[in-house]
């Protein structure tokens, strides 16, 4: 009698890397797009909770409604293990929970380049380090490769030169009404009211 698997084969190809590809364009322009959001609602004290709750309203149509069509479409049975259920719902209050943080992070004066900047070094970090400890290296961790420790030590030292050395914002240019105001293309004259206007347009 052979045993088979729980998991299907992985399918060859690098197909899994478009879909990779995907994902970080989307994450990528998360936080920009989350920022703009929040500054767009005009409300300095309520902004962040009324753009965070029409995230969630983007999460139900993308993560509930479309794996509910697709799961109709596929014939698939409903038979959900609480195992399944219990972990999946850890990662979706995960996943919201985040989304607040970047959303108070803004709020608190955090740029999108910076804040996106330091969650992006941050959370390759975090992952690392518990799926090290979920599943420990062969022959313990002092068997870890240099390039790995490398890797986690580069991306944190990432995050802190972001948030140490970030650009400064450009200066907001002058006012349209103060760049115009005393001096016309037709001459100051003509733009103060002066005597010169009245008498040139007393001219015949």
């Amino acid at each position: 009698m052979t045993m088979t698997s729980a998991n299907p084969p992985a399918p060859s190809g690098l197909g899994w890397l478009a879909f990779a590809a995907l994902t970080v364009g989307c994450w990528g322009l998360y936080g920009v797009f989350l920022h703009s959001g929040q500054a767009a609602m005009s409300d300095p004290v309520n902004g962040r909770y009324k753009a965070f709750l029409w995230v969630g309203l983007a999460y139900f149509l993308t993560a509930v409604l479309a794996p509910l069509a697709l799961l109709l479409a596929r014939g698939a049975s409903w038979d959900y293990p609480l195992k399944g259920i219990g972990w999946s719902l850890v990662a979706g209050i995960l996943g919201a929970a985040g989304a607040l943080g970047v959303l108070l992070a803004f709020g608190a004066k955090g740029t999108p380049a910076v804040v996106m900047s330091i969650v992006f070094a941050g959370a390759p970090v975090v992952n690392a380090i518990y799926s090290l400890a979920q599943h420990p290296p062969e022959g313990g961790w002092s068997k870890l490769p240099l390039p790995f420790v490398l890797g986690i030590v580069l991306a944190a030292a990432g995050g802190c030169l972001v948030t140490l050395y970030k650009p400064t914002p450009a200066r907001a240019g002058p006012a349209i009404g103060s760049a115009h105001s005393g001096n016309t293309p037709a001459g100051p004259g003509l733009a103060t009211g002066s005597p010169g206007e009245s008498s040139a347009l007393r001219k015949p």
